[in-house]
């Protein structure tokens, strides 16, 4: 049997095949009645429409390139279920590309999209090469999601102030009684500011910043706080610059026998699902990767509707989220006095 047609619809349903297309667009008026007509005879039909055919009749493929810098940062999942969610709604698919692979491999990593002639590109996390992303925004929408790295024009960016966040916690910290506080540094533009509100915060409080260079990694965070508690006079408090980093400090500091908080305090940033797990439970800033995937989803749809504006930048403001491995330094510790 053949598979049914827009015709079969629109004599099931009595009425014509444009009307039968303006209700499977969602666009256009049409009286109700007519309208779950049309709808009751799809669904009694089977009909499914022709994705092909409708793209070439509309000059859209209905389809978002989504370039990915790292698939293993649980932040970045985050904030592609946000931009998925708004992106459906809007009938809009996503098509997801590894751009660590592709690099590894010596890909171009926007020639599939093109290719494929997806309407719109939405890269999440730093991709290093500002001048092929530059090309690309000259010939389709270009969205860039939590990444700081400046970006050619006509570029979007969303992300979190991630300087001020580093600022947030910091203090944190220095409420709490600390002051030998060390941080687990990160690499690139996200990296740099998170540093900098740390140092600024620790310097207005008279402290002196103590930084690890590091990466986003896990086993960053673990060798970095290993070197950090093996000086003479080791750290009472660890801001890491994202929550794998902190589960790695975590992991050093249980190995060393020190117990969390009372031997030391652990901060990660991202508020990802790791910090929230119930075992952890870890002291983290809150950047909102599900509003910032929405948030990114709405820029994107807003070119795609022909708005086309200057670049922006939208940063959203970090928030404060305390739980169980922060607390104020151990008086024996604090004095330098080695416990364990």
């Amino acid at each position: 049997m053949r598979p049914p047609t827009i015709r079969d619809v629109a004599e099931r349903a009595g009425v014509s095949k444009s009307l039968v297309s303006l209700v499977l667009r969602g666009s256009g008026p049409v009286r109700p009645e007519k309208r779950d007509a049309v709808l009751r005879a799809v669904r009694e039909l089977g009909y499914r429409p022709n994705a092909a055919a409708r793209s070439l009749s509309e000059q859209r493929s209905r389809t978002v390139g989504v370039l990915l810098d790292d698939l293993r940062n649980p932040w970045f999942v985050e904030l592609l279920d946000g931009l998925n969610s708004l992106l459906h709604a809007a009938g809009l698919h996503m098509l997801l590309a590894d751009a660590r692979l592709n690099r590894r491999m010596g890909h171009d990593l926007a020639e599939p999209f093109l290719d494929l002639g997806v309407d719109g590109l939405v890269v999440v996390g730093t991709v290093p090469d500002a001048g092929a992303l530059g090309a690309l925004a000259r010939r389709m929408p270009v969205v860039v999601a939590g990444a700081r790295e400046a970006q050619p024009p006509g570029v979007d960016v969303v992300a979190g102030d991630d300087e001020q966040g580093a600022r947030l916690v910091t203090e944190h910290l220095l409420g709490l009684g600390h002051r030998r506080i060390a941080h687990l540094a990160g690499q690139g533009a996200v990296g740099e500011l998170r540093r900098r509100g740390f140092e600024t915060a620790m310097r207005a409080h008279g402290a002196e910043p103590l930084v690890e260079p590091g990466d986003l990694t896990e086993e960053s965070g673990y060798r970095g706080t290993v070197r950090l508690l093996s000086r003479p006079e080791r750290p009472t408090a660890l801001l890491a610059v994202n929550d794998m980093a902190a589960v790695g400090a975590l992991s050093a500091a249980g190995e060393l026998g020190l117990r969390v908080p009372r031997d030391l305090s652990v901060t990660g940033y991202d508020n990802t699902s790791i910090a929230r797990l119930r075992h952890l439970w870890l002291t983290t800033v809150d950047t909102a990767p599900y509003e910032a995937g929405r948030r990114a989803a709405r820029c994107l749809l807003d070119r795609l509707a022909g708005h086309d504006a200057e670049g922006a930048v939208h940063l959203a403001p970090p928030t404060l989220q305390v739980r169980g491995t922060t607390g104020p330094p151990d008086s024996a510790t604090a004095a330098g006095v080695p416990t364990g």
